[in-house]
């Protein structure tokens, strides 16, 4: 029997605990998409059969820390479209990686305050996680993986690149 007046645990607010193991297995799925060549190229692309064209861009790296572009990218002649716009930080030291934005303009907006509410901030860090789990799950299952990541030629915005070994040859 189906009782609509117990608590499920589909209504319990996130616990931090949760939150922490949720972004373990993040950083685990992750760990299944980034080719080791992450060291010599900033941009990469997947191509599935059956699925949009996967890209990632390194943003920006740190002894202990990357911080990473994970994008769909559409094309439709000679419009590119990308979407979702996942902006995600991963902690190598702690193996654990979190969503820091679903949109282009995240280093612009303030998402944090001391003066904002603290749970509703957590709420939202937990959502976005999750939305992040979910989708990083579904990419795996389509087949994308670290034999069909490649480096790209050019950015998500579509900026030329060169390896970094290359760039720094030119130095």
């Amino acid at each position: 029997m189906v009782s609509f007046s117990e608590q499920n645990g589909l209504h319990l607010p996130p616990r931090l605990e949760r939150l922490q193991n949720l972004q373990t297995e993040i950083y685990r799925q992750l760990q299944l998409l980034i080719p080791d060549e992450v060291t010599l190229y900033d941009s990469f692309q997947s191509e599935v059969s059956g699925s949009p064209l996967l890209r990632m861009d390194i943003l920006e790296r740190h002894p202990y820390t990357h911080f990473l572009r994970l994008t769909y990218e559409f094309r439709k002649d000679e419009d590119r479209e990308i979407a979702p716009d996942a902006h995600i930080r991963i902690y190598t030291d702690a193996r654990m990686a979190e969503v820091t934005s679903y949109n282009p303009d995240q280093g612009f907006r303030r998402k944090a305050h001391p003066g904002y509410p603290p749970q509703q901030l957590f709420r939202r860090c937990w959502r976005q996680n999750q939305a992040l789990d979910k989708w990083l799950s579904y990419r795996l299952h389509q087949g994308h993986s670290l034999a069909t990541m490649k480096p790209a030629r050019d950015r998500i915005n579509g900026k030329q690149v060169l390896p970094i070994k290359e760039s720094v040859r030119s130095l």
